[in-house]
Parts: C-alpha cells; structure tokens; sequence
C-alpha cells in the first residue's frame, strides 16, 4: 500500500484517532500488558500519529515508531519529541535481525491483501529476538473477507486463520483477545511469541 491515502487525509485521522484519548480502554489494558512482557527495545510497527508509541515511551521503555505515511511521522515528530520516528515500511523494514524484544503491529497490516500479508509477519518475525513478542490487532470477520475502510480497503480475518498464518511466519499464538462494541466493527488481538 502507498502512504497516499493516509496522507490524504493525515490531519482527518489525526484528530480522530491520534491521542490515547481516543483509545478503548480494553485495548489499553492488551497493549499495556505486552510492553510489560517484554524485555528489549520495542517497535511500534505502523505507528501512524505516534500516539502508542508516546504512550509506551512514557512507561520508560526503549521504544520507536515507524510509519509509510510521511505525514504521519511528521506529525510524531512534532508532537513526541525525544522520540525516534522514521519513515519505513513494514514489509521490509530498516532494522537488523533479532533487534527488537517486543513489535507492536497495531491494525497495521489491515490493508495487506491476504496473498500478502505473509510478508509483514515474517519480516516482524526476522526482526524479533526468539522468544520476542508480537501484539497484533486486526478486524476480525467470520471469514477473510475485504470491506471498506475509511482510508483504503481494508480486511476482516477469523482469528484462527491469522493465527494460522502467524504461526506459519514463525510465531507462537499465546493469547488471542476479540470484543465487539456496539455500532463499531469486531476487533481482535492475537499475542505471538517468536519460536526460538
């Protein structure tokens, strides 16, 4: 996917969605959980705004953000300061093997046709320490099926088939999370931990 789209419309999403204001506190409470399971320096892997990563490094973690949307790294830099924010994609990310302890892949790979989003699992995987731990939050659907998000479209996956693909990419599933709030889509985060 182009950063274009998010681009476009940066200044929209960013009042919208760029504050932990904004968060669901079940969400918080997941994300929260697995920065303190991990040991390591963190990724916040489509950080979009820069709002999770600011929210992490305010806990005293070693964490950066990457995102494809130059506007929205922009936006991070400005508003986080002292923090890392880079332009870089996750399907090939600017990172050596095994640098990180922890990846924060938050509704990042939404937009990946499901052919391809093997790509950004294994890359989160070569990335990862073994034993290092991926949160992964998705829209989640009775089946893979595309639908129209608001910027550009979207998937909806059943959780077991993208525990399957993690798996697949080198991943263990240690806890999977879905909730359904009313008048918003079906949510769900999968806990993975990289096998050695």
């Amino acid at each position: 996917m182009s950063s274009t789209a998010y681009d476009a419309r940066a200044d929209e999403y960013i009042a919208a969605l760029g504050s932990m204001d904004a968060v669901h506190p079940v969400d918080r409470s997941i994300v929260d959980a697995w920065a303190a399971s991990v040991t390591g320096p963190l990724l916040d892997a489509g950080c979009g705004p820069g709002h999770w990563t600011a929210h992490l490094a305010g806990q005293g973690l070693d964490v950066r953000g990457v995102d494809l949307s130059p506007r929205f790294v922009a936006h991070a830099r400005a508003v986080h300061a002292g923090i890392r924010f880079d332009v870089d994609t996750i399907d090939g990310l600017e990172a050596a093997d095994g640098e990180f302890g922890g990846i924060l892949s938050w509704f990042s790979t939404i937009h990946h046709e499901p052919a391809r989003v093997d790509v950004p699992l294994r890359e989160f995987a070569r990335t990862l320490i073994p034993g290092g731990r991926l949160l992964l939050g998705f829209f989640v659907g009775a089946g893979v099926e595309a639908f129209d998000h608001a910027v550009v479209r979207a998937y909806r996956w059943p959780a077991a088939e993208l525990g399957r693909r993690a798996d697949a990419a080198g991943f263990d599933v240690i806890e999977t999370h879905t909730r359904e709030t009313r008048g918003g889509r079906p949510v769900g985060a999968l806990l993975c931990e990289r096998r050695a």
